[in-house]
């Protein structure tokens, strides 16, 4: 039996090239799925897809707005109450934007980049954490980026929302080893961070075969390593860094 037998895993920007193959790598390991994101036609589409690759998938989806803090919290509530249990989140909504040179960095960048990247996170981790550490084996995990460690002139924003991204998912790791409900005090949630440089799918390498993609991460690879999240003890994952693409 898989060890996501029986785990209830909700999937924070559901339709994007590394949700969907997260949705469908769950899925296919007999995890109940619920993919989250805004767009209504792309999230339907996304776990159609899913529907079609794993024949008796349990998927499902909801159209929210993880802007709205109440809306992510109702959600949170209902999925526990529904299930029983929710034991994984994972927040994949992203987003990039960039200038050619430290001068030029544009503010409106930030302001994009932290409702985009920093805000969803707070929002989401925030819900789900009294759920997660109520589940016996707690899983949030979020995908950061090397630039958020060096720092390129023009990736300021970037990085900088990545790198608050990485201090409150630590955070919520302390929370987790500080607030566990182990009888023996060994935590049972962890929370993690996976880092690459860039993220590239099966879609992106068939546009341009003659790509090398150095250093990328596909798409398939992170899904691997987020089911292989309930393969280790939340005391040995938890407030770790991941790197899936070379320090």
């Amino acid at each position: 039996m898989s060890a996501l037998s029986g785990k209830v895993i909700a999937v924070a920007g559901a339709s994007g090239p590394a949700g969907q193959a997260v949705l469908r790598r769950l899925a296919a390991d007999g995890a109940t799925v619920i993919g989250a994101d805004i767009d209504p036609r792309r999230l339907e589409a996304a776990l159609d897809a899913v529907r079609t690759a794993v024949p008796g998938a349990k998927i499902s989806g909801q159209v929210i707005d993880l802007l709205d803090p109440q809306e992510v919290h109702d959600w949170a509530d209902h999925l526990e109450a529904e299930h029983g249990h929710v034991d994984g989140v994972f927040h994949l909504v992203g987003g990039w934007r960039g200038s050619k040179s430290f001068f030029e960095t544009r503010i409106d960048d930030w302001d994009f980049l932290h409702d985009t990247v920093v805000r969803t996170l707070q929002h989401t981790s925030l819900a789900f954490q009294p759920a997660l550490l109520r589940s016996e084996s707690g899983r949030y995990a979020i995908v950061s980026a090397s630039s958020a460690h060096k720092p390129t002139a023009g990736g300021a924003a970037y990085a900088a929302a990545k790198a608050a991204s990485e201090a409150w998912t630590l955070a919520m790791a302390d929370s987790f080893k500080k607030e566990t409900t182990s009888g023996d005090g060994v935590p049972t949630a962890a929370a993690a961070i996976l880092v690459i440089k860039a993220l590239v799918s099966p879609e992106m390498r068939a546009e341009k075969p003659e790509a090398k993609f150095a250093g990328f991460t596909d798409t398939a690879d992170l899904a691997d390593t987020l089911a292989g999240l309930w393969d280790r003890p939340a005391a040995d994952l938890n407030g770790q860094h991941l790197w899936l693409t070379a320090r």
